[in-house]
């Protein structure tokens, strides 16, 4: 009895139904065989349901489907198309993560030429806490009509390069798909401005447009590797003298997982990726979470002049996302004791993201962009090294006034890989790490690769940068000045709570040129800069 009770309990109820329209249709077929193509269909779906309902009761791995039979199938179902029913159908204009429908929408509308314009007033809540505005002048100047740029290359360098303000944010092939980088590389091209590699090499599809080139070098050396996996000073001399690359960027760390490796495996590396990284068939390939070239800053200082000399004198510079502010010290000071300085450093923030991550590190470890941004410049100043150097930065830039803010918090150019995805076509669909992107952006796949049309998307590269200077030069003019890089930190408030506002003045306190080896008057940098080593990163 207890038995029957069982079975025919409601959350056991989908298997004997399912079962009884089997045997019914079972039945009904014995009767009436000339009905067999009408009775089929329920054969089939009853026949099917029954053995799927008997496999989740004996199955192990799932309780849910232990004790919801069939049913259980629903919540599965529906968790995958979750995030799809969210963006389509419930999500307003600010909402989404990590960029907001409207965000999005921005860079779409720009990247196709499309009316950008919003009716009706802002959407977002100006009082609320954390709430951000520009100040505008009351006398604007006449908006500047050339393309914003800034030369990059210190003293030693023999090759500075002429960089836009925006420019592509590193991106690897293997994490985008050939058609994009091609796309990306064709708008750099057309756009005038950098395409930085990421970590995975210059590849055949980074050279076929011909558009400005950051060679990006990672602890994995590919592209510029010896066959045990170590810097191979050959290979790289012979790959950075391409005319095609500008620039030659050392990647510490970025900001979706700082400090931590990475392992591409043997099932994946085919011969395209073999030839490109230079890594063996067959093998794992793994990027450590360290450079083997140099253990300190003083190492790395060499190896930054070892790089450039390689090179022909073109810039070297080094990006990461800011850790321990007391390691960036040991670097001023080893910049100090070696004579030696990066053309540029490139400060990632913790909010990039096109690098898929482990969730602890992608929610909580390392600095936001604007946080790092400032104190690597303080550091640079406080040293007084800042006008040897130019600053970049990376971090959920999409839109004219994330950059006019980056700019005031003294960053020479800004970097966008996110924004320039938008502009491919990504809808945010969050797949990036499962080889199914639905666009053909991040894969691997080449049929879902070829969905990129490449010259419609050269021109929405170049559309989208273009835009975007544009407006960036409009909001230049509306605060009476005429570079983006005369922003200062007093342009911009942050409301600090609904009656209570502060200026980026009192938010980001800056230092004195060469303040720190004087003795800082902040108690707490002056004795992070006692400690600092250049000759160990860890104190």
């Amino acid at each position: 009895m207890r038995l029957i009770r069982l079975i025919f309990a409601p959350r056991y109820l989908a298997v004997p139904l399912s079962a009884l329209f089997f045997v019914w249709a079972l039945f009904s077929l014995s009767i009436y065989p000339q009905r067999g193509h009408l009775l089929a269909i329920p054969l089939v779906i009853f026949g099917g349901l029954t053995i799927l309902g008997l496999g989740d009761l004996i199955q192990k791995r799932h309780s849910v489907l232990r004790n919801y039979p069939i049913l259980a199938h629903l919540r599965f179902l529906i968790e995958e198309i979750r995030p799809e029913i969210r963006q389509y159908l419930f999500e307003s204009e600010t909402d989404g993560a990590p960029f907001s429908r409207d965000r999005r929408a921005l860079v779409y509308q720009r990247a196709k030429m499309q009316l950008d314009k919003r009716p009706f007033g802002t959407q977002l809540a100006v009082y609320s806490d954390g709430f951000e505005w520009m100040l505008h002048s009351l006398n604007p100047r006449p908006q500047a009509k050339a393309a914003f740029r800034i030369e990059i290359g210190g003293p030693e360098c023999q090759k500075p390069y002429s960089a836009s303000v925006l420019n592509i944010s590193a991106m690897s092939f293997g994490a985008l798909s050939a058609n994009a980088i091609r796309a990306l590389n064709g708008g750099a091209r057309l756009g005038d401005f950098a395409h930085d590699t990421g970590e995975g090499g210059f590849s055949p599809y980074h050279a076929e447009k011909g558009g400005d080139i950051v060679w990006e070098i990672g602890s994995g050396y590919f592209g510029c590797r010896t066959p045990e996996g170590g810097f191979s000073a050959e290979n790289f001399a012979a790959t950075a003298q391409d005319p095609q690359i500008k620039m030659i960027e050392i990647k510490l760390s970025q900001g979706a997982k700082p400090g931590h490796g990475g392992v591409l495996p043997a099932a994946k590396i085919t011969p395209e990726i073999s030839a490109i990284r230079g890594v063996p068939l067959g093998q794992d390939c793994v990027s450590p979470a360290a450079h083997s070239a140099f253990s300190t800053p003083l190492e790395m200082m060499a190896f930054v002049r070892r790089l450039r000399e390689l090179s022909g004198g073109k810039p070297v510079g080094i990006k990461f996302c800011l850790g321990q502010p007391i390691e960036f010290l040991g670097l001023c000071k080893a910049m100090l004791e070696s004579g030696t300085t990066p053309d540029f450093i490139v400060v990632d923030g913790k909010e990039g993201g096109t690098g898929a991550a482990p969730l602890e590190f992608m929610n909580h470890m390392g600095m936001p962009m604007r946080d790092g941004l400032n104190f690597v410049h303080n550091a640079l100043v406080g040293a007084g090294l800042r006008h040897k150097v130019k600053l970049g930065c990376a971090g959920k830039i999409l839109s004219a006034f994330d950059m006019a803010r980056a700019m005031a918090l003294d960053a020479d150019w800004c970097n966008s890989a996110r924004g320039f995805m938008f502009a491919l076509g990504c809808i945010q669909s969050l797949s990036c790490h499962t080889d199914t992107c639905p666009t053909g952006v991040a894969t691997q796949d080449p049929a879902r690769g070829r969905a990129i049309h490449v010259p419609d998307k050269i021109e929405r590269v170049a559309n989208f940068h273009q835009a975007t200077l544009h407006v960036l030069a409009e909001l230049t003019a509306a605060a009476g000045l005429d570079h983006p890089n005369q922003f200062t930190l007093d342009h911009f408030r942050r409301r600090m709570a609904e009656s209570g506002v502060a200026s980026f003045v009192d938010l980001y306190p800056a230092l004195d040129d060469g303040e720190l080896p004087r003795g800082a008057r902040d108690a707490r940098l002056a004795a992070l800069w006692d400690k600092a080593r250049a000759d160990r990163f860890t104190v």
